[in-house]
């Protein structure tokens, strides 16, 4: 049987746990249930992938609004 996937502890963890789970599934014929698995922890390591770069995307464009504002104050 599958183990499942430990929760990231990084971006770039779950990145390589990713690169894991696709090379698995690439390379040998799982059964279906382990196939399942590494499908269902993709998931949820995509979806924490997708969360964490969303996350930076906000606090990135929060810096350029601050960075703006002090521009502009400065003006």
């Amino acid at each position: 049987m599958a183990k499942t996937a430990k929760p990231a502890k990084s971006f770039e963890h779950a990145i390589a746990q990713l690169e894991e789970i696709v090379s698995a599934m690439e390379s040998s014929e799982l059964p279906l249930e382990e196939a399942l698995t590494h499908y269902q922890n993709g998931i949820g390591l995509l979806r924490y992938c997708q969360e964490t770069l969303s996350s930076a995307e906000a606090r990135i464009e929060a810096l350029e609004r601050t960075s703006d504002d002090e521009e502009d104050s400065d003006a």
